[in-house]
């Protein structure tokens, strides 16, 4: 999935997952913000933090169900299938570190296309303690149904530790891979987190008043990395209509939506059908015009309104109140994006959309990067620090972006739905990141 990234705010939110630890201010809080089948929990609710919150909006039913979701996961895992168990709600207590292996030949800063990798102690790492298991042990299963080469020799033994005690999982992950701080050619360690998610929207299979703002299927005569019409000139020429007649796949009810999908690039649809039925169908990136991206909330901000703060909430407010402008802050970004439609099983409905690297995203668990400074399918454990949430956690690099771009950067993604978007809006944070390569194989950029 090749997305973009919106302009954000560090405004107070949500704090996200099971071990991002809240913040000591009047941001809503929620006890776990993403849920097992990837996800977000219920809406925040404005409260002075506490703990000891259990999770809400989960009934006995949808834990059932999720319970033999898990099972099955684990036994198709077991079978060499490379899908992810889902995990057990229970705390794991923080252990003590087994003996540290020593490091990785020094042989100097390791260096790639964007970013230099220097080898360090498991003990630079915040929180490697605190990081529950479990929830990293399903991103390294679905990382391994398409590894890079290097990481491909451990995914035999991941497979089989996936019932293993986290105190095993942990030892094997520090034994095996040697951390390497990453670093921008002049030495900064430090660079920027933000976030994204896949949308759910209402839409129909045909189109209506109500239902006039199409999806669309690559076009006829498209081909990849050759520009093609502008969104301008998609809503206004004659030969581009014609190129797109019949490869609709669904229309929604407003544009701003449609906006939201290209940008995320995949999402959801609740469709109606002609028949009057309803499913839920996911849309998958297949392809862009190949014309620049442009964020529509710079060109608002050239325009002299209000920063904003909450998307798409503030978006939506100015089109109501701007109607004959929204179609000229639409053409403000000449970029657009199109779709194919793929069934989505209960298993699937567990994950993201597929990224980059060809694997189904995990919620909390997976990151998009530069692949010319961390190349997919890399572990990598990330820490940021803000108003929006508190993060030390192992993640994989399994995406990639028009905006994600240099050697600490990194995109986050936060779910499904709603509420996985509210925490993408406004997660802008500063951010430290660390390969994990297995030990013994150099890093310089042979192999992958």
């Amino acid at each position: 999935m090749v997305h973009h990234t919106i302009s954000t705010s560090t405004a107070n939110a949500a704090n996200a997952s099971s071990k991002i630890k809240y913040m000591r201010s009047n941001a809503p809080q929620v006890s776990r913000l993403f849920t097992p089948e990837g996800g977000l929990a219920a809406a925040p609710e404005p409260m002075p933090p506490r703990s000891g919150t259990a999770p809400r909006g989960h009934g006995t039913g949808r834990w059932r169900g999720l319970a033999a979701l898990a099972a099955a996961a684990i036994v198709a895992v077991l079978a060499g299938c490379a899908s992810a168990p889902v995990p057990p709600a229970r705390t794991v207590a923080p252990t003590a570190p087994p003996p540290q292996p020593p490091l990785a030949p020094l042989t100097g800063p390791l260096t790639h296309p964007k970013s230099r990798w220097v080898p360090v102690d498991w003990s630079e790492l915040p929180g490697v303690q605190d990081d529950a298991m479990h929830e990293a042990w399903i991103v390294l299963m679905a990382n391994c149904q398409r590894p890079n080469a290097v990481i491909s020799p451990l995914c035999q033994e991941l497979r089989r530790l996936s019932i293993g005690s986290p105190e095993e999982q942990r030892a094997f992950l520090m034994e095996r891979l040697q951390p390497y701080r990453v670093e921008a050619a002049d030495g900064q360690s430090q660079g920027l987190l933000t976030s994204y998610y896949e949308p759910v929207f209402e839409a129909s299979r045909t189109p209506s008043s109500a239902y006039a703002v199409p999806l669309y299927q690559t076009p006829a005569g498209w081909a990849p990395r050759r520009p093609w019409y502008t969104r301008q000139q998609i809503d206004t020429l004659p030969e581009a209509q014609a190129a797109l007649r019949g490869r609709e796949i669904a229309w929604l009810s407003d544009p701003v939506d449609a906006l939201m999908l290209h940008i995320q690039g995949s999402g959801r649809l609740q469709v109606t059908e002609p028949d009057g039925s309803r499913r839920t169908v996911r849309l998958a990136f297949a392809g862009t015009n190949e014309q620049p991206y442009r964020s529509v909330q710079q060109w608002l901000a050239s325009q002299g309104v209000s920063p904003i703060g909450r998307w798409p909430e503030d978006v939506k407010d100015w089109a109501r109140q701007n109607p004959q402008r929204v179609q000229q802050m639409l053409w403000s970004n000449p970029r657009y994006v199109f779709f194919r439609e793929e069934p989505l099983t209960e298993l699937d409905a567990a994950f993201g959309p597929r990224g980059a690297q060809g694997v189904p995203l995990t919620a909390g668990r997976s990151i998009a990067v530069d692949r010319e400074s961390i190349p997919y399918g890399t572990p990598v454990w990330l820490a940021t620090s803000g108003p929006v949430a508190q993060m030390s956690r192992l993640v994989v690099a399994q995406d990639t972006g028009s905006a994600i771009l240099g050697a600490v950067r990194a995109d986050f993604f936060a779910g499904t739905g709603a509420e996985a978007g509210r925490f993408a809006a406004r997660m802008k944070q500063p951010l430290r990141l660390w390969a994990l390569w297995p030990r013994g194989v150099d890093p310089s950029g042979a192999g992958y």
